[in-house]
């Protein structure tokens, strides 16, 4: 009658789901003995006994098959369901979406803040020499610039190394189909100066006459004067991220700052899209050397230093030019 009764409760466990609740959950199966993965299974009531779960595994020798991982369970799968998917190795993937723009520092946040990486190790790598000559062939300060903005989809266990390594590449692919124009600038110094179009303007049909005042600038050895290179060269001179610039930090030399450095500085200080990346191929041709805010999102451009101070005057240092305005009023036109 025991014997009976044991087969009895052993199909029950087989045939019959835990619950008729068909609603999903992500199971995370961490390294460590198969006890505690069954033991987690029982208290999150996706199977109803551990024993027999373990030796149904032992059956079908699916016990050192299962892999560590977040998996999607449904709370009216059968243990043999169960079972085959944590031994299929499908994990969840954790979509999420970088924007144009973005510096190492707020893409690290970003991705902490799903818990899908360890924010010090990845800046780590992000920094590692051996790393970076790795994934780009070249001895450089960081990873910034190269981690193509996008929209990725990865796992909970992709780890630090795979998700830059998958960012780069998508860089890699981006940059090899860009339309190509000839120019002296290098790879690096090219993605340096999409980095700085990309935070000097967030509106699509400028990024090419951006570019060209840059571009303009440099070849009359003049300096490009970038406001937001000041406050990258203060982050990675100081380690803190000042919201205003003052007068002081335009004084300041930094390997980034190029109100004081007559040329390009040293790398990116944002990870450029591919509009900016392009505009640096195709920049628009003119002969512009300035551009000011209209506070709106766009720019004035201007020739001489002369008609430049006019347009200061009247778009920044005018309070009604100023007033009710903002760079965000961009994104109501679009």
């Amino acid at each position: 009658m025991a014997s009976a009764y044991v087969a009895y409760e052993a199909y029950c466990f087989l045939q019959i789901p835990p619950s008729q609740d068909d609603s999903s959950v992500y199971f995370e199966v961490k390294p460590g003995p198969f006890y505690k993965i069954t033991s987690a299974l029982k208290k999150e009531g996706l199977i109803t006994n551990s024993k027999y779960f373990t030796a149904l595994a032992k059956y079908e020798s699916a016990i050192k098959k299962v892999k560590t991982g977040e998996y999607e369970l449904r709370r009216n799968m059968k243990p043999s369901e169960v079972l085959n998917i944590l031994v299929s190795g499908i994990m969840v993937q954790h979509s999420f979406t970088i924007q144009e723009g973005l510096n190492i520092y707020e893409i690290a946040e970003l991705l902490a803040s799903k818990n899908l990486i360890d924010e010090n190790e990845f800046l780590r790598l992000a920094k590692s020499p051996s790393f970076i000559q790795s994934l780009l062939g070249q001895s450089l300060p960081s990873l910034e610039g190269y981690l193509f903005p996008d929209t990725y989809r990865i796992t909970k266990y992709q780890g630090e190394r795979n998700i830059l390594k998958i960012m780069v590449e998508r860089f890699h692919e981006v940059f090899a189909s860009l339309e190509r124009a000839p120019t002296n600038l290098s790879r690096h110094e090219i993605v340096t100066l999409a980095s700085i179009i990309e935070k000097e303007t967030g509106a699509p049909h400028e990024r090419p006459l951006i570019s060209s005042v840059f571009q303009n600038r440099l070849r009359k050895k003049m300096r490009i004067q970038s406001d937001p290179t000041i406050l990258y060269g203060i982050k990675e001179k100081y380690g803190y991220w000042k919201k205003n610039i003052q007068k002081k930090d335009i004084l300041e030399k930094t390997a980034y700052n190029t109100y004081k450095i007559p040329a390009l500085p040293k790398g990116p200080i944002s990870n450029p899209g591919r509009e900016s990346l392009q505009s640096v191929f195709k920049p628009e041709k003119s002969e512009y050397l300035y551009f000011v805010s209209k506070n709106d999102g766009t720019h004035y451009f201007s020739k001489t230093y002369k008609e430049h101070q006019r347009a200061v005057r009247d778009f920044q240092l005018n309070y009604k030019a100023r007033q009710g305005k903002s760079w965000r009023d961009l994104n109501k036109k679009k």
